[in-house]
């Protein structure tokens, strides 16, 4: 079966593409999950739950921005230069999953003072809840996507695995 470029980058170099690229962003966004629901049923204000969410959302925030600038420059480039996409549906699921460091970005600098410094307390875990789920929307319409075969959309007879 043919793939598109995104498994393709998680199949290769097995297990260190996997765990890169896939495992620690994801596992950190769920934890920053977990955590968020506890933050916001038990009213957490401090704590050992509240800095353990500040810091996976400043790691994982930095760590998806270096994964962005990486494959931007090692495969959206080359790839939309030399006309290598595997279909839309290779673009989809590369751009969706790139699209990741729109959400986790912010929640890295917003936990650094950087942005929205004047928003309440609540406002902030409002925002913070909302970019949180709007990376594992993206992540997992990127795993969707990335998961199609692209010749049941077009026939492409010199895709290489």
């Amino acid at each position: 079966m043919n793939m598109t470029h995104y498994m393709s980058l998680l199949a290769d170099n097995q297990p260190w593409n996997l765990i890169i690229f896939m495992a620690i962003p994801v596992i950190m966004a769920e934890t920053l999950t977990i955590t968020e629901f506890f933050i916001i049923f038990n009213k957490i204000e401090k704590g050992g739950i509240k800095t353990l969410n500040k810091i996976v959302g400043i790691i994982d925030g930095f760590y998806f921005t270096g994964i962005f600038i990486y494959l931007f420059k090692n495969a959206v480039i080359p790839l939309t230069s030399s006309s290598g996409w595997h279909t839309w549906v290779d673009g989809v699921a590369v751009g969706f999953y790139l699209s990741g460091v729109v959400f986790l970005l912010p929640i890295a600098l917003m936990e650094l003072g950087l942005i929205f410094k004047n928003k309440t307390a609540q406002e902030k875990m409002k925002i913070h809840f909302i970019l949180v789920g709007g990376f594992l929307v993206v992540a997992h319409v990127a795993m969707i996507f990335g998961m199609v075969n692209p010749e049941i959309i077009s026939n492409m007879p010199g895709m290489k695995m």
